[in-house]
């Protein structure tokens, strides 16, 4: 969460979100079952939903680097239908493949959700560092 928020507070470049407080911000990740239901999954995706999508997953990087020291490549490939992936690299070894589904209604239902998520992700990319730390870190 605290990756997430700096990530948010330094791509707000013009202060949009100067006056808004951390939890204001985070809510945007937040999106209720009701919320879910009324987003048609035929269409263009929102830019807010890929802002979510592409700023949370963009967080879980920045949490793999710091907690492993090493530089760690995103890669996130998406249809217009909503399905993808998303893949964590280092230069020789994949640390987190995820799949994406219903990308039209990517948020969490709690921050809770969010954050159980996000440490999810980054540990599992650690433990394929520490599994692997000689490919790791060539």
């Amino acid at each position: 969460m605290k990756c997430l928020m700096r990530l948010i507070r330094a791509k707000d470049h013009c202060g949009l979100w100067s006056d808004d407080g951390d939890a204001e911000l985070l809510a945007k990740f937040i999106t209720t079952h009701e919320q879910r239901r009324a987003i048609p999954i035929v269409g263009d995706l929102d830019p807010l939903i890929l802002w979510r999508l592409n700023t949370f997953y963009a967080a879980v990087g920045v949490a793999i680097e710091v907690r492993s020291s090493l530089l760690v490549s995103r890669t996130m490939e998406l249809s217009p239908e909503g399905i993808g992936r998303v893949l964590f690299t280092t230069k020789r070894l994949v640390l987190l493949s995820s799949p994406l589904r219903n990308v039209h209604s990517f948020g969490f239902s709690t921050l809770r959700k969010c954050a159980d998520t996000g440490t999810k992700l980054v540990s599992e990319a650690v433990a394929a560092i520490e599994a692997y730390p000689d490919v790791a870190r060539a």
